[in-house]
């Protein structure tokens, strides 16, 4: 993700109570998005795909785990743990 030909820097696209989410475009055209959790507990953080210019569902990748979630429709929520982040890439279908 770091090393994606495009260069783009994330930027912080939402931001709820102690959740946030940071989105990078991707040189492929997905996206690298980071759910945050700032909290002393567990949350659940959701992504809008309309953040990210996506109207339908989307491939969810998470990127630490190496493993392909569920599909997402509209919106990708996950658990978070306290002081936690999951990385995932999305690609719109």
């Amino acid at each position: 993700v770091d090393q994606d030909p495009l260069g783009k820097q994330a930027t912080r696209i939402q931001q709820d109570g102690g959740g946030e989410v940071w989105a990078k475009k991707m040189a492929d055209g997905s996206w690298a998005v980071g759910l945050f959790n700032r909290g002393y507990g567990e949350a659940k953080v959701s992504l809008d795909l309309a953040k990210i210019g996506i109207s339908g569902t989307a491939a969810v990748r998470d990127l630490w785990r190496q493993k392909d979630l569920d599909e997402a429709n509209r919106k990708f929520e996950t658990a978070v743990p306290r002081h936690g982040c999951v990385l995932v890439r999305v690609r719109g279908k």
